[in-house]
């Protein structure tokens, strides 16, 4: 039986920001890290779909942990 790989966060963005620089393919960079293309693909996505976080101060974050508290 094959034991599923587990990645860090740290791993995983140094990936997705190889594959946003754009200096190598996605086929490239997947086998670089013996990834599956759509792995590396998902994670890009991922990181880019995730930059507006980075973004919002904490005043804003935390409201919205509240509304998701108050709403449960």
């Amino acid at each position: 039986m094959t034991k599923r790989r587990e990645f860090t966060p740290d791993f995983k963005a140094k990936v997705a920001l190889e594959a946003l620089r754009g200096d190598r393919t996605v086929q490239a960079i997947a086998s670089k890290y013996k990834l599956h293309p759509t792995q590396v693909g998902a994670w890009k996505r991922q990181a880019v779909d995730g930059l507006g976080e980075v973004y919002t101060n904490g005043a804003e974050r935390a409201g919205r942990d509240h509304e998701a508290e108050v709403h449960d």
